[in-house]
This record gives C-alpha cells, sequence and structure tokens, in this order.
C-alpha cells in the first residue's frame, strides 16, 4: 500500500484533490506510530487506555503536534537503519531509483515540512523547507557550493524541487548529519520557519540528526538533470516497514544466515589481515637473510684480512730480529741511518698493531650482529609459525561456518517447499470445500424440489379423497 489513511464516511475525493492532498505532509495524527524491534507498529489513539490522571484530548493541537513529532522519529529510525542495512546487502553504489532510498528522501521531505509557518503569496498559503536550508551555507561554509549547484541546476523550478536536490547533494557529500546538527543548534534562525513546537524546534530534530551519520558508510550517486523533482509526490510506502506474517516466518532463520554471513565476512577480513602480516614478515625475513649474508661475506673478508695482518707482523717480526742479529754480529753501520730504520719500524709496527686492534673490534661488533640477528630471526620464525597455526584454525572455522551455511540455505529451501506444499494443499482443500457447498446447495434445492412435490402430491390425494367418499 503506498500510504494508510483512517477510514472516512466522507465521499470519494476527486484526482486533483487527492494530488493536492499527497503534495502536503501526510501525518498520522489519529494513529500511534511506534517500533516493534525492527518493524513499524500502528495503533489508534482511540483504542490506547488512558490513565486516570488529566492528560490532554486528542484534539488539543499541542497533542497533535507531539504525536507527529514521535511517528516521524520512528519512522526516520525504520528509513534509516533500512536503507543503511539494505545498502551494506547490496554492496554497490545506490542511485535515485532505489526504493529505500526513495522513501528516506521522502521521510526528510516530511521531517523538514513538520510545522513549517505557511507564507501568503498571490497564489495563495506556501510551505517550503528549501527556506531553512539555505540558512545552512551561512552556518557551515562548505555547504556553499551544493547551494550554488542547486540554484545553477536548470530543471528546478520550485523552492520544494530545491530543497529535494539539496537533500540529495548533501547525502553525495556525506555531510547531511554535520549540515543538520548546525542547523538545529541555531534555533534562534530556524523560529523564522518554524513554529515553536515543530520537529526541528524540538528533541527529536536532534535525534534524527544523530540517526544520519549512519548514513556516511553507505555511497550514492545521482544525476538529477534529467530528474523532476518539482512535481514529485512524496507519499511514504508503509509496506516497507509493516511486519508481515509470512515475512516473520523465515524472520529467524533469516537473523541466523545474516549472522553467520557476519562471522564470515570477520573471518576473512581477519584473514587477508593475517596473510599481510605473514608477507610483511615473510618480507622481513628475506630482508634479514639478505643482511646475514652480507655481514658473513664481510666477515669473511675480515677474517682473511686479519689473517693477512698477521701474517705481515709475524714477518716484520722476522725482518727486525734479523736486523737486531745482523747488527750485532756485523759492523756497526752509522747511528743514523741505524735509527732512521728503527724508527719506520717501530711506526709501521705501530700502525699495524693500531690496525688489527680496530679489525678486532669490528669483528666483535659484527659478531654480536650475527648473534642478535639470529635471535631476531628465531622469534619471526616462532611468530609465523605462530601465525600460520591461527590462520589454519580461522580456516577450518570458515570452512565450518560455510557449512553451516549451506545446511541453514537447505533448511530454509525445505521450509519454503513444505509452505508451499501447504499452500497448494489449502487451495485444493478450499477448492473440496467449495465444491461440498455447491454439493450441498443442490441438495438443499432438490429437498426443496422434493418437499413442493410432497406438498403436491397430498394436496392432490386430499381432493381425491372426498371425491371416493
Amino acid at each position: 500500500m503506498s500510504a494508510l489513511t483512517p477510514p472516512t464516511d466522507m465521499p470519494t475525493p476527486t484526482t486533483d484533490k487527492i494530488t493536492q492532498a499527497a503534495m502536503e505532509t501526510i501525518y498520522l495524527c489519529k494513529f500511534r506510530v511506534s517500533m516493534d524491534g525492527e518493524w513499524l507498529c500502528l495503533r489508534e489513539l482511540d483504542d490506547i487506555s488512558l490513565t486516570p490522571d488529566p492528560e490532554p484530548t486528542h484534539e488539543d493541537p499541542n497533542y497533535l503536534m507531539a504525536n507527529e513529532r514521535m511517528n516521524l522519529m520512528n519512522m526516520a529510525k525504520l528509513s534509516i537503519k533500512g536503507l543503511i542495512e539494505s545498502a551494506l546487502n547490496l554492496g554497490r553504489t545506490l542511485d535515485s531509483d532505489y526504493a529505500p532510498l526513495q522513501q528516506f528522501f521522502v521521510v526528510m521531505e516530511h521531517c523538514l515540512k513538520h510545522g513549517l509557518k505557511a507564507k501568503k503569496t498571490f497564489l495563495g498559503q506556501n510551505k517550503s523547507f528549501w527556506g531553512p536550508l539555505e540558512l545552512v551555507e551561512k552556518l557551515v561554509p562548505e555547504a556553499g557550493e551544493i547551494t550554488a549547484s542547486v540554484k545553477d541546476l536548470p530543471g528546478l523550478k520550485t523552492p520544494v524541487g530545491r530543497g529535494r536536490a539539496w537533500l540529495r547533494l548533501a547525502l553525495m557529500q556525506k555531510k547531511l548529519s554535520e549540515y543538520m546538527k548546525a542547523l538545529i543548534n541555531k534555533k534562534e534562525l530556524l523560529s523564522e520557519f518554524y513554529e515553536p513546537n515543530a520537529l526541528m524546534m524540538e528533541e527529536e530534530g536532534a535525534i534524527i540528526a544523530g540517526l544520519l551519520v549512519g548514513l556516511n558508510v553507505i555511497d550514492a550517486n545521482f544525476c538529477m538533470k534529467g530528474e523532476d523533482l518539482d512535481s514529485q509526490v512524496g507519499v511514504i510506502d508503509f509496506s516497507m516497514y509493516l511486519k508481515d506474517g509470512n515475512s516473520s516466518k523465515g524472520s529467524e532463520g533469516d537473523g541466523q544466515i545474516t549472522a553467520i554471513l557476519d562471522q564470515k565476512n570477520y573471518v576473512e577480513e581477519l584473514n587477508r589481515h593475517l596473510n599481510a602480516t605473514v608477507n610483511n614478515l615473510q618480507t622481513k625475513v628475506d630482508t634479514l637473510e639478505k643482511a646475514n649474508t652480507k655481514l658473513t661475506e664481510e666477515l669473511a673478508v675480515a677474517n682473511n684480512r686479519i689473517i693477512t695482518l698477521q701474517e705481515e707482523m709475524e714477518r716484520v717480526k722476522e725482518e727486525s730480529s734479523y736486523i737486531l742479529e745482523s747488527n750485532r754480529k756485523g759492523p756497526k753501520p752509522d747511528r743514523t741511518t741505524e735509527g732512521q730504520a728503527l724508527s719506520e719500524a717501530r711506526k709501521h709496527l705501530k700502525e699495524e698493531t693500531q690496525l688489527r686492534l680496530d679489525v678486532e673490534k669490528e669483528l666483535e661488533m659484527q659478531i654480536s650482529m650475527r648473534q642478535e640477528m639470529e635471535l631476531a630471526m628465531k622469534m619471526l620464525e616462532k611468530d609465523v609459525c605462530e601465525k600460520q597455526d591461527a590462520l589454519v584454525s580461522l580456516r577450518q572455522q570458515v570452512d565450518d561456518l560455510r557449512a553451516l551455511k549451506h545446511e541453514l540455505a537447505f533448511k530454509l529451501q525445505s521450509s519454503d517447499l513444505g509452505v508451499k506444499q501447504k499452500s497448494e494443499l489449502n487451495s485444493r482443500l478450499e477448492e473440496k470445500t467449495n465444491q461440498m457447498a455447491a454439493t450441498i446447495k443442490q441438495l438443499e434445492q432438490s429437498e426443496k424440489d422434493l418437499v413442493k412435490q410432497a406438498k403436491t402430491l397430498n394436496s392432490a390425494a386430499n381432493k381425491l379423497i372426498p371425491k371416493q367418499h
């Protein structure tokens, strides 16, 4: 059903009157809108029991406005929740043809129209929510781009169409909640457009603005150049939210399947994170192995250099001892030449000794670094083993969840098949009942005919009996 209105004894209105009424805000003043879990419940106010305490009557304007605010807030909750859940299950960018998105804009339009002050024009009274939305660019400078884009659209001729375009652009920009909060916080500016007990002036407006934050998780894309936003009829489709008996049968199974799919998605996401961590650790291990190989090569070069220096030191020692022996045995040469050679030999020995000490320090440093690298490698290998074990267990859980999903899907199919069989059996029983009713009617008709014939025979017999006497 497109809209729900209370029954009335008035004659059926014309098409023009229906269109004009649909373009206005539709409020359930004689109903109370409430939420039962994820569903919408409608209850007539006349059926609600009143407490002995004195309360305002249903004809009180303040009471009706409060009821309208509560109804619109509950409708906004259901619309936003349904839009987020359906968009996440759909998994793609939403467009203007998506039914839950259309209903969301209709509900938002009704919320913005609630309690608007009527402005008198040459064509009569005009109620438009474009005026309050124009104030947003004064409060949030980023909204000026949206307002300018709306004013530049060539197909918009009415303030209502501009307001609808503004809502769509704000949702595309993912700033609708921010703009609505900034607007609601400036009630001194809104008082120019709204009555004191309007939704935007009360607590319900702040609640709806907070609920709009959840819409930042969805992506929407609208092409408004060819869309007729001026002449659209904003009627709330309550059939999307009213509780249905057939749909409630499989709601429990659908909830289980949804929970399992959420767990599966969580496990898959965790698996991807673990795979990325394992890849990063593997990259680090490869880098450490390359660094270890390079350090091993440098250590080998340093060892070769130490061996060469040791051999050279032995050779210098032998030369110095040979020179000393020759000096002792042979004639004493010139003291100056001998002193220069000895000082050069000592200098060379000091340099070689210092070089050896430097090489030994570098070798010790390389050995300590190698030990630290080996310890880090062992810790990384242990961590990789633990991650692989966790990954195996998570994959096993994913397989179990998939098996459980298939089992639940099979059970759901079997239950659907049972429902179909029962419906077929019910239709067959209804056909047999109709046949039996027709047979009963024929028997009743034949019984009536027999009664008439019996009456006729009795009257004839009564006529014949006097003649025989």
